[in-house]
């Protein structure tokens, strides 16, 4: 069985994402995809689809979305807050990191604090691939829903739900510097460069966006080779430093090739982390080999998966509430 979902309010800055294009970067076709993988998965799974279903990304500013057939379960994950009102008349606040089964002509009004946020869909959105995906990248107008942000009056379509509405804590990450592999263009760089890149506070620009969060900052210097390069391959997570020295670290939809040179590549457990920082924010790096890039991926994996051990339904037993609330004087005995 199959739901449809009407778009009444689009929101700003809501896209189709899946775990973007695997396969094309070698004919000039950007991965996209959500800029926080880990965070679409978590939204997914409370949605009951596949971790890599395709899912809303939420950049500025929350949807509004009625149910008008069949029964779909909505999984939110990321900072939003929102309003079920229900066809019989019903209204329930609800909040974030947990899945909410919406009948025909319930109405769920979305509210958002900082993005990126997920929402999750019960089988995911059924919407045709185009070249493997469902993601939408801008820039070239394809992917997702003809290639755009969503619309008001925008249709979606999705599985039905089934089984129990989950929730769980909040899926949080480690804080401190972002971490990533030095190189591979040192050599284009002054000796101390590298050094003040990791000495130094960057704050994200204003013209940021989905290709690459732009930094600024103290100048780095290149050497006399300068900031151009033959052109070789580019990913999320590069950091490029043309010209005037100010560092470029790629996102999702970033090109496939570049002729910058770069001083290093975000390690790929700390790329989702990259996803949540707003204009204006303040950032730091620091260097690591690729026996530690490694490991800290192994950890964000076993992290996620014990996030997902701990989801229960809602309405079941609240270890938390159990604790702060139902103890005498906060306490146990022991035998």
């Amino acid at each position: 069985m199959t739901a449809r979902l009407a778009l009444l309010r689009p929101g700003v800055g809501v896209t189709v994402q899946d775990l973007g294009r695997k396969g094309f970067r070698a004919l000039g076709v950007p991965a996209s995809g959500a800029l926080d993988a880990e965070m679409l998965a978590a939204a997914n799974v409370l949605a009951g689809a596949a971790d890599g279903a395709a899912g809303l990304e939420i950049l500025l500013a929350a949807p509004e979305l009625r149910v008008d057939a069949g029964a779909a379960r909505l999984g939110l994950a990321g900072d939003l807050s929102g309003v079920v009102r229900r066809a019989g008349g019903g209204r329930e606040e609800i909040i974030s990191w947990r899945g909410v089964a919406l009948s025909e002509g319930d109405t769920l009004t979305l509210r958002l604090g900082q993005g990126p946020a997920y929402l999750g869909f019960s089988g995911g959105l059924d919407l045709p691939p185009v070249l493997g995906a469902r993601s939408t990248f801008l820039r070239a107008g394809f992917g997702g829903l003809e290639g755009r942000a969503l619309r008001a009056d925008d249709a979606l379509a999705c599985g039905a739900a089934a089984g129990d509405d989950l929730a769980g804590p909040p899926f949080s990450r480690g804080r401190g510097p972002i971490r990533f592999i030095p190189g591979p263009q040192a050599d284009h760089f002054l000796s101390e460069a590298l050094d003040l890149f990791t000495a130094s506070a960057w704050r994200a620009c204003a013209d940021s966006d989905r290709m690459g969060l732009r930094l600024s900052g103290p100048r780095l210097r290149h050497g006399p080779s300068g900031a151009n390069i033959l052109t070789d391959g580019a990913t999320p997570g590069a950091i490029q430093v043309p010209g005037d020295g100010q560092p470029i670290v790629l996102r999702a939809d970033c090109q496939t090739s570049g002729g910058y040179a770069k001083i290093g590549c975000v390690i790929l457990a700390d790329l989702p982390r990259l996803a949540h920082v707003a204009p204006g924010d303040v950032l730091t790096f620091a260097p690591v080999g690729h026996d530690e890039a490694t490991a800290a991926r192994r950890e964000a994996r076993e992290a996620f998966a014990r996030w997902r051990a701990r989801l229960a339904p809602i309405g079941g037993w609240d270890d938390k509430r159990l604790w702060t609330e139902n103890l005498i004087s906060g306490a146990t005995s022991g035998e």
